[in-house]
């Protein structure tokens, strides 16, 4: 190899690699490059940089590397002091593993201090070669350069990307010249830039009344013996034991924050038998069983901005309130007869990173706000304050630390695997006895009802009747508002659980699912309960304690696809209604503790959060995924400071008057998203809006 380096590098770039490509004229080799790296030929001025393809016997990949540092003394477009400090570099990189590998590819990258011409070499080898960390490899990508980031990275990630393709794969390595090699990456390149991925057969509008709904039914017929017996593993019952403490402290909560801003017309027993009945029925019947059903917070704020409202029109509120309920109903069937859910295809990324951001900022400022009004309490005493501390970042840290042990080295697999599916059950038992140790401190516990009546103490069945007609009429104007905030709280939570990094297999239900709900949210709104919806933060935490983690990346590679754990989870919340008292033994410090972390653990796989580090990272620490490597380190900030943006426009306008209008903002960040394609590069909006996070790929492939 060292010959046939040395050979083509002295006669310099231009000769070489027309000599490679068979006689190729000047003016055909620029557009080939520019073809090739999918930028303007300006931009980075790729003719006066060198670009190198060498096939190779070598069998281990430092002795490639050391191959490339002998020869380059030959290369007369280098610098002598370039060329120092390139075989510098490159002897720093014998001795260590590749920066990733993806597909048999390998690429190192080095940033060189003061080097005036990069160095980028592509390596085909014409043996695999084992890598250190498992698999084998076919290429390697050879990347030097003065700045810490290089314009040939996006082309090695995308070429190591494109091998996962059978047929690039078998082209690339039956190439015998360059200028195969590289129309073989053209037209991948070329085919996957004409390419339109088609839409999900469960997002394509049927054309026929109910259309859609008539196809979930049939996917759910298909699936629904299986969806039961799938969930007999142990790893189910550590899920329904963690959501059963994540579902009904939500319930009380509020269920207890309801009763204060209707007066007690709705309260605590009527939110948990809601969760209970709904969430019984939705596990049951629902196309997608791993969405849990439950209150959430811009639900519970709008019914209870309805009571001063009735309150002013001199109307009785719960009569008025079945009425948006009925009317609700009504627009959501309609919407399932439209094939409605469709339109959530508009919704991509960057729709769903804002949304899932806002829901985990939202768990986790309400539990640093109940911290902080236990020390601002006046009333509290400071050992009560500093236990309530430490039970909450206790239970926090323990459950944080536990759900991360299967990455331990310590203890055997099965024990591992056991504290970290049982690590928030347990972080919550652990914290409880320690409370109750400490029983003199005297702390808040859960506060729960005696008996199973209405908080009022009213019958269970509410008459719309009592209201006069005009109201009636009147309550389709803010129902209309409850049926997009519905619409779009339901359907984005259902996407970020069928999420392409959740591996899910047996497919969704966008249209029974909604179907369920309206129907749900007129049932309860006869009986005077609080409407159910998709709980984001609590079905992000649902998918996650049923999934299996990559060792290496923790990143999904399965999830116990399974309606079992959903119906024991909200079985145990109806029999919690003939057992609250043993529950007032929890203190809320522990809950504090659990809403925190399910904030911070739905965080997890959200790529907004990932990009925010950046802005106080090295650059030379940057992760090496494909989205960071393939786009400038400015363009990716940009996009993140716009997401940043939206997300705090959202946030004020929940905390402010204009709370009822939160679901048309949310409807906002469609156009928001569309408004960016003129101002991003097509590719890279692609990338960083990408229906699926860019990860790595396994290093053992077939055909290689």
């Amino acid at each position: 190899m060292k010959k046939l380096l040395r050979s083509h590098l002295k006669t310099g770039f231009t000769e070489f690699m027309n000599e490679l490509i068979n006689g190729l004229a000047p003016a055909q080799f620029s557009n080939l490059f520019s073809v090739l790296f999918k930028h303007k030929m300006e931009t980075f001025k790729l003719e006066k940089e060198p670009f190198l393809f060498l096939p190779t016997q070598e069998v281990h990949l430092h002795c490639v590397l050391d191959e490339i540092g002998q020869a380059l003394k030959d290369v007369s477009y280098l610098h002598e002091s370039d060329k120092e400090r390139s075989r510098e570099a490159l002897s720093i990189l014998v001795d260590t593993s590749p920066d990733w590998r993806r597909n048999g590819v390998a690429c190192f990258h080095r940033r060189v201090k003061n080097l005036e011409q990069n160095l980028a070499v592509l390596v085909r080898l014409e043996n695999p070669v084992p890598s250190p960390q498992g698999g084998h490899i076919r290429f390697v990508w050879l990347l030097l350069s003065g700045a810490a980031t290089h314009p040939r990275l996006d082309v090695a990630v995308e070429f190591a990307r494109l091998a996962k393709n059978p047929d690039f794969a078998s082209a690339i390595l039956r190439a015998e010249k360059a200028d195969e090699l590289f129309d073989a990456y053209r037209a991948a390149v070329d085919a996957q830039l004409h390419h339109t991925t088609p839409l999900n057969q469960e997002l394509t509008p049927s054309g026929k009344p109910f259309g859609c709904l008539r196809l979930d039914l049939a996917r759910l017929a298909g699936r629904y013996a299986s969806d039961f017996s799938d969930g007999m593993k142990t790893k189910t019952v550590a899920s329904v034991l963690f959501l059963f403490f994540a579902c009904l402290a939500p319930a009380i909560a509020f269920g207890g924050l309801l009763s204060v801003m209707t007066e007690g017309q709705i309260g605590v027993v009527e939110t948990i038998v809601a969760s209970a009945a709904g969430g019984i029925v939705y596990a049951l019947f629902a196309g997608q069983p791993l969405t849990i059903l439950g209150s959430t917070g811009p639900v519970i704020i709008f019914m209870g901005m309805l009571y001063p409202l009735t309150k002013a029109m001199d109307i009785p509120y719960l009569p008025s309130v079945a009425w948006v309920g009925l009317w609700t109903c009504f627009l959501l069937i309609l919407l399932t007869a439209l094939d409605s859910c469709c339109w959530i295809r508009y919704f991509t990324r960057f729709t769903d990173e804002i949304f899932a951001a806002l829901i985990s900022l939202i768990f986790i400022v309400e539990a640093g706000k109940d911290l902080v009004l236990v020390f601002t309490d006046h009333r509290v005493p400071k050992d009560t304050a500093l236990l309530s501390l430490v039970l909450a970042l206790g239970t926090f840290g323990i459950a944080s630390h536990l759900s991360k042990f299967r990455q331990s080295p310590y203890l055997r697999r099965q024990v591992r695997e056991f504290l970290a599916d049982f690590g928030p059950a347990l972080a919550m038992a652990m914290m409880t006895v320690v409370a109750f140790t400490l029983h003199e401190v005297n702390l808040e516990t859960l506060s729960v009802p005696e008996d199973i009546v209405t908080t009022s103490g009213r019958a269970w069945i509410v008459n719309p009747l009592d209201t006069p007609i005009w109201a009636r009429w009147a309550a389709a104007l803010p129902a209309a508002l409850v049926t997009i905030l519905v619409y779009l709280d339901q359907n984005i939570t259902v996407r970020l659980v069928n999420s392409p990094d959740h591996k899910l297999k047996k497919g969704s239900g966008y249209h029974l699912d909604l179907l369920l709900v309206g129907l749900l949210i007129g049932a309860f709104s006869l009986f005077g309960l609080p409407w159910m919806v998709a709980a984001t933060v609590r079905s992000l935490n649902h998918v996650r304690s049923l999934a299996t983690n990559d060792t290496g990346t923790d990143r999904v590679v399965g999830v116990i696809e399974t309606r079992l754990s959903g119906l024991l989870v909200h079985l145990l919340l109806a029999c919690s209604l003939f057992l609250l008292q043993a529950l007032a033994y929890i203190p809320m410090s522990v809950l504090f503790g659990l809403f925190l972390y399910m904030g911070v653990a739905s965080m997890t796989g959200n790529t907004f959060f990932e990009r925010l580090r950046l802005w106080v990272m090295d650059p030379l620490r940057f992760p090496t995924d494909s989205i960071i490597r393939a786009i400038p380190a400015r363009t990716v900030h940009r996009y993140t400071l716009v997401q940043l943006f939206c997300l705090i426009v959202l946030w004020i306008v929940k905390a402010s008057p204009l709370g009822l209008l939160f679901p048309i903002f949310i409807a906002l960040l469609v156009p928001v998203r569309q408004s960016l394609e003129g101002r991003f590069r097509d590719e890279h909006l692609a990338l960083l809006d990408a229906e699926e996070e860019p990860e790595e790929e396994p290093a053992d492939i077939s055909y290689f």
